[in-house]
Order: structure tokens, then C-alpha cells, then sequence
């Protein structure tokens, strides 16, 4: 690198650090007063986040391209996650990042990932001791926002996978299933009550939960007192596909509720993303032409211009969509690469940044693109189904759930569609 190489991209990184910073204390529009997103709400990006520490890092490294990309990412609006501790200890953390957003007129989006059981003992493993510390806990969280502006994303995979989703000996007699769902009801009517607040109870993604599936599980969860849902929370599906999945577990939700008096009570019948007329739509994977591929979703999209045509205005809920990964699609590995789960939501290889933070996202249903999964976080330490401790993709043990990966966040940067810039 050239003395004048030097310099340009020592300016270009200081430059980027810098406009970090300002974004912060930009003045936007303040969170709307009645907790609903508006397309003029703007995201607070935390100026103390991973990615700002690791841009400084690299800059110090003399790594002048990462540390530029790492402030560009660093400037990208980001949810914070609340995992565990104490009520005492959550309600001050949530108040010291609500109030911290709040003084730089933008809107927070927090994760409430704590419910007992979390994660069926996997590698997000965790929570809350029992019940009624969990609802301590929301409690606690929902008194930490008290009346200023905050979204909160409630439970990722929570609804999607359920005690009864665990294993045949892990709720023998669905009791743990109840309380989950009873529970996942507490924290929306809980965080709901607060002035200022938007509330979206997680989903799944457009490749998991079969439509019908997932709208009962929504409605039996109180996602009506909600905003709406979350879709694709740590996931890299393309947001149109599940723009297209969220539009029609919504539609789903109306029709066995408001829809045709012969439709109430029956989410059941609504055709899915797995469903086609010449198999059986009872949402088993495999049961369509590809519950992969958009062309085969013809039928589905068929079934609800027939079934629930264009329900009233305002009729349906809506969803914010996590878009932190997804901007080069899902990974699929070669064919016959591994004989066990290649895990593909896990730490999966070459994906980029996708679409940016915004509540403006001119898609009729969908409230927000949200980076809800933190940018360069480990999934867990992905085995492949390989039965070892290596993850093959890396050839190294990958980190824990939850830590900070500089590598990743590097590719995430790399790989980022659209580009990466300091516009959001």
C-alpha cells in the first residue's frame, strides 16, 4: 500500500467512524405515540454496539477495509437481545437503552429471548427458571420501557417451536406446551400495555411452519393484542418469500376467524407453502411439486384469491421481516455433501447483509425490514450432522451461540446486497 493509499483509506475509515457516530445523534422522528411503526420511523443504531468496537479494531490493526465496513455496518440500526438476569437487572438494562435511544429521537428494537426451555436445549439453550419467573421477568422488561418508544421482537422461534416440537418424551402430556403458549400470551398483552410500544410475536420462517400451522399457533398466543409477527429471525430466506408467507398466514388468521361462517375455528384447511392440488395439503415438507420454489406457489396464492379474496381494510395483521442475512439468499450445500442435517440455518457460509433497516418498506402487510439477528454473532458451534465438533464449513469449532465472530461479521460486510453504505 502506497503513502497516499495510506492515507486516503485512514480518512475514508476516520470519515466512517465519524458518520457512525453523528447518526446517533441525529434527530428523526421520535417513536409514534400510539407504539405502532409508521415509514417515517427510524432505528436506533447503538453507537457502543460489537460492530463499532471491531471497526476501531481493525483500524488499529491497520486493516483499513474491514475496519470501514465494520463502521458502515456499525451505522446500520441493530436489536439489542435480553437474555437473562435478574428483573431488577433487565429493567434497568432495557431503561438505560430505551432512554439512550430516546435521546437521539430514534426507535430501539429490543429481543425478549428468555422463556423457560428456550431453544429445546439446542445451542440457544436457556431461560427463565419456570413460569412465574418468566412473567417476573416481562414484567420487569415491559416496566424498563415504561412510556417511551420501543419494538420488541417476543421470542424467536418461541411459537415455532414448541415443548411438544421437542421430542416425544420432552411433553408427554402438553402441559409444557400450554404454559409456553400462555406465557408467549403474558409477555404481547404485557409489553402491549406500554403507551409507546410495538409488539411483534416471532413466527418462525416462510420454510418451517406450514401457514395454517403457524396461524393457529399465533392466534392461540394472543398475536391479536400484538402488532403482529416476525418472520425470519436468524434466518437468510429471501425476503420476498417470506413477505409472500407472512401475507398469507395473515390471510389465514382472518379467514378462520372473520372469514366464511363455515371457515371459523379452521386454520387447518388453509392451503400452505407445502401444498399443491395433486398432493394433500396437511403441511408435510415434500407434499407440493417444491415447497421451496416460488413457481409452485401458484396454487397457493390460487387457493386464497379464492377463499378470502380481499379481506377489509385493516383487517389483517402485519409482520417486520429480519433481513440481516438474508441478502444472498439461503444456503444449500452440494448435493450428497453430508448424510446427516447440514444445519443450513446455522452460521451458514457466504451469505451477506441484506436490505436495510426500514420502516418504509412498500410492501402493504409488512411494518418493517429489521436487522433483529446482531450481524456477526455465532449461531452455535454447527457440527453438519457430522457427529464431531468441527464445524466442515470452517474447519473449526465454531463459537458459542451468541459471540461475536470478527470473520463473519467481515464476510456479512463482504457479501452485503445492496451494497453497504451510510444511508439507511
Amino acid at each position: 500500500m502506497t503513502a497516499r493509499s495510506l492515507r486516503r483509506g485512514t480518512a475514508a475509515v476516520l470519515a466512517a467512524l465519524a458518520a457512525c457516530a453523528a447518526l446517533t445523534a441525529t434527530r428523526a422522528e421520535a417513536a409514534p405515540a400510539r407504539g405502532e411503526l409508521t415509514p417515517a420511523t427510524r432505528f436506533y443504531a447503538d453507537p457502543h454496539s460489537k460492530a463499532a468496537e471491531q471497526a476501531l479494531v481493525d483500524f488499529r490493526n491497520g486493516d483499513l477495509e474491514n475496519a470501514a465496513n465494520m463502521a458502515r455496518l456499525a451505522a446500520q440500526p441493530q436489536a439489542t437481545w435480553f437474555t437473562e438476569g435478574t428483573p431488577d437487572e433487565v429493567r434497568a438494562k432495557v431503561g438505560k437503552l430505551v432512554r439512550r435511544a430516546g435521546a437521539a429521537h430514534r426507535t430501539p428494537v429490543l429481543v425478549a429471548y428468555n422463556v423457560p426451555g428456550r431453544d429445546c436445549s439446542q445451542y440457544s439453550s436457556g431461560g427463565a427458571a419456570s413460569s412465574a419467573a418468566y412473567r417476573q421477568w416481562i414484567d420487569a422488561f415491559a416496566a424498563g420501557i415504561g412510556d417511551r418508544g420501543a419494538v420488541v421482537v417476543v421470542e424467536p422461534d418461541g411459537l415455532a417451536l414448541l415443548p411438544r416440537d421437542c421430542g416425544p418424551d420432552t411433553d408427554p402430556t402438553g402441559e409444557l406446551t400450554a404454559t409456553r403458549v400462555a406465557d408467549l400470551a403474558y409477555a404481547v398483552k404485557t409489553l402491549k400495555a406500554r403507551p409507546r410500544t410495538a409488539v411483534y410475536l416471532d413466527a418462525g420462517n416462510v420454510q418451517w411452519r406450514a401457514v395454517g400451522d403457524m396461524a393457529q399457533r399465533l392466534l392461540d398466543a394472543g398475536v391479536r393484542q400484538a402488532d403482529g409477527f416476525s418472520l425470519n429471525v436468524s434466518n437468510m430466506h429471501p425476503t420476498d418469500h417470506n413477505a409472500r408467507y407472512g401475507t398469507w398466514v395473515a390471510k389465514c388468521m382472518w379467514f378462520a376467524t372473520e372469514g366464511p361462517d363455515w371457515a371459523r375455528g379452521h386454520a387447518d384447511w388453509c392451503a400452505s407453502q407445502y401444498y399443491s392440488p395433486a398432493a394433500p395439503n396437511d403441511g408435510t415438507p415434500g407434499n407440493s411439486v417444491s415447497s421451496t420454489d416460488p413457481a409452485t406457489w401458484r396454487w397457493t396464492d390460487a387457493w386464497y384469491d379464492q377463499n378470502t379474496g380481499t379481506p377489509p381494510a385493516g383487517a389483517l395483521s402485519h409482520f417486520v421481516i429480519d433481513t440481516s442475512r438474508n441478502g444472498r439468499g439461503a444456503w444449500t450445500p452440494e448435493p450428497g455433501k453430508y448424510s446427516g442435517d447440514p444445519e443450513p440455518w446455522c452460521n451458514a457460509p457466504g451469505r451477506g447483509l441484506g436490505p436495510r433497516p426500514t420502516a418504509d418498506t412498500g410492501v402493504p402487510l409488512a411494518d418493517a425490514y429489521l436487522w433483529i439477528k446482531v450481524p456477526g454473532e455465532s449461531d452455535g458451534s454447527c457440527t453438519r450432522g457430522t457427529g464431531g465438533t468441527i464445524d466442515p464449513e470452517y474447519g473449526i469449532v465454531d463459537p458459542p451461540a451468541g459471540t461475536w465472530w470478527p470473520a463473519q461479521a467481515h464476510a456479512l460486510a463482504r457479501n452485503a446486497v445492496p451494497r453497504l453504505t451510510f444511508t439507511h
